[in-house]
């Protein structure tokens, strides 16, 4: 992204909004200025103006938790950007995921829903305590795993032909959660199979 294409505003800074490059979520607003930007192209990790501090602020360099550059886009008035990003660590100073936590969360957004699943999944993978829950038990069985995602899979199917369309949603429902433990025990995500079908449609 080409600076001279921004425009900053009269204290030279221009707000940036940061999303999570994999699963949508927004994690932060900060700002940037010219240096802050070109910093953040030249290494990879955001950047920003810290305007309490008055100086430049690299993301994450005292915590950890930096934000690793995926790809930037502004808006069509060039006066916002937006830094899609895969955080190493919560974005916000309190540790939460994100800083936006405040507020209604009931009922949750919909690109919300499946990374939460996908990090409950691994917290029960890593935890690797079998008989804790479900999904623990499903993630020490492998071939269960496999069985149980064809089962799901009929079931939809089923449910498609002869059912009600609450019934479709709710074995769909099941075959997604499913199918995400049987990405996780294999250390993939949904994200593995969402770059598939982005290169499928090219």
């Amino acid at each position: 992204m080409d600076s001279s294409a921004i425009t900053f505003d009269d204290r030279g800074l221009v707000p940036c909004i940061v999303q999570d490059a994999v699963s949508g979520e927004v994690l932060t607003l900060a700002y940037m200025n010219a240096e802050a930007l070109a910093r953040t192209q030249e290494t990879g990790e955001v950047h920003f103006f810290s305007r309490s501090r008055q100086q430049l602020w690299h993301k994450g360099a005292t915590s950890g938790n930096r934000l690793d550059l995926v790809a930037l886009r502004h808006d069509c008035d060039a006066d916002a950007i937006l830094a899609l990003v895969s955080p190493r660590g919560p974005a916000c100073h309190t540790g939460a995921r994100t800083c936006f936590f405040a507020g209604d969360h009931a009922p949750a957004v919909a690109h919300e829903v499946l990374p939460a699943l996908e990090r409950t999944i691994a917290q029960r993978r890593d935890a690797n305590e079998p008989e804790s829950s479900y999904t623990a038990r499903l993630l020490a069985d492998p071939a269960l795993i496999g069985e149980k995602v064809q089962e799901e899979a009929e079931e939809v199917a089923r449910a498609a032909r002869e059912e009600s369309d609450d019934r479709v949603a709710n074995e769909a429902a099941d075959l997604l959660y499913h199918l995400t433990v049987l990405l996780a025990s294999r250390k993939l995500s949904l994200a593995d199979a969402e770059r598939i079908l982005d290169e499928r449609s090219r």
